[in-house]
């Protein structure tokens, strides 16, 4: 049921103080602190909003193990207000993460693993039988609003003796499509200086702030030559943390030649939700911060620029007369031990905690917080 209420004394991006009204689910207005009225008053003293969180890497198809969660448990309960499911299935089972949307409070889409079986299992690239072009043509077109690009993990335990191959034929549903390609990157064989030339713009490299072998730096930190030739022609750079697919070395090297993420994303499943090191967005936002990433730069990672490349503007932003799509979060003077993929740690002297989310005309706490 959509509420009419004030979010009273909140920051704003500028670092204005203001109460912001929502009118039966919408924007309705900005006022001087302390003065609007109509419906239930919020007091979000000390707290930040931004357009809603966006997350566009997660696994939120709950049957699936290893690489399986509930929507909202990481969605709205990480203060993500949309969330992007990064190929979790393939033509087979798309049809029921679909379905999922109906009993969920989080804004859901989903990159079509080009494998039809998806993660069902995890060497889904290993037969090239299984990237079955008519299946997955018919998916898209039952799902027109839900897919929003195709998934293709590229690393040695995925696509075991195909090297490059299956990258290339989704290069092929995608020029059909007209959907870009998420490309997962970790271990060779495949070369990275293989992979990453067949991107083109548009397309998202995923995991690339990863500490293997096969990663996008050489052992003195330079991005290798197929890294900047890739961002010049237009990839987008996605963190994708993950179980195993970020060092805070690696971020580092990255951080000192200039190389900066496109979105900040957590690829979030059950077991590194409660386990780690991922925990949830604002742990993943908090390690940038600790990077010396500015609170801009961070923010607008998961709103503004997601929110761009999904061509919904609107998910991503505040503005008076949108749907009211928004991120509530607080930022604590309070020292914490933050864990990278590789067992690394880093103290933050600051800690993003998520608040709550405003969607479909709601307010919800968030149940992880930091």
């Amino acid at each position: 049921m959509k509420q009419d209420f004030v979010l009273r004394h909140v920051r704003l991006p500028d670092e204005r103080i203001a109460d912001l009204k929502i009118r039966d689910g919408r924007i309705d207005g900005l006022h001087e602190p302390g003065t609007a009225s109509g419906g239930e008053i919020l007091d979000c003293e000390g707290q930040y909003v931004s357009g809603g969180w966006i997350d566009m890497h997660v696994h939120a198809f709950p049957e699936f193990e290893p690489y399986g969660d509930s929507v909202d448990a990481i969605g709205v309960d990480c203060g993500c207000t949309t969330i992007v499911d990064a190929g979790s299935c393939g033509a087979d089972r798309i049809g029921e993460l679909a379905a999922s949307r109906a009993n969920s409070r989080t804004r859901l889409f989903a990159f079509l693993n080009v494998s039809r079986i998806g993660l069902q299992r995890t060497d889904e690239l290993s037969q090239l039988e299984w990237i079955h072009k008519e299946a997955l043509l018919q998916a898209v077109r039952e799902h027109p609003d839900f897919i929003v690009g195709l998934k293709a993990r590229i690393s040695s335990s995925v696509v075991r003796g195909n090297g490059t191959e299956p990258l290339r034929l989704a290069v092929g549903l995608s020029e059909e499509t007209g959907l870009p390609i998420m490309t997962h990157i970790g271990s060779a064989p495949p070369a990275i200086e293989d992979v990453i030339p067949l991107l083109r713009s548009g397309d998202i490299v995923t995991h690339y702030l990863n500490g293997k072998a096969n990663n996008l730096f050489d052992d003195a930190g330079t991005p290798l030559p197929v890294l900047t030739d890739a961002i010049r022609r237009g990839v987008k750079l996605d963190v994708g943390h993950g179980t195993a697919s970020f060092s805070f070395r690696t971020a580092e090297q990255a951080r000192g030649a200039g190389i900066s993420f496109d979105t900040i994303s957590t690829d979030i499943y059950r077991g590194n939700r409660l386990n780690g090191p991922v925990y949830g967005m604002a742990n993943v936002l908090t390690k940038f911060l600790t990077l010396g990433y500015t609170l801009t730069e961070v923010i607008e990672a998961v709103t503004s620029r997601p929110a761009a490349w999904l061509n919904r503007p609107e998910l991503g932003r505040i503005q008076v007369g949108d749907p009211a799509n928004l991120t509530l979060f607080s930022i604590k003077n309070v020292p914490s031990v933050l864990t990278d993929s590789e067992g690394v740690t880093r103290t933050s002297a600051q800690s993003i905690q998520a608040e709550g989310v405003v969607i479909n005309g709601e307010y919800l706490a968030c149940r992880i917080r930091s």
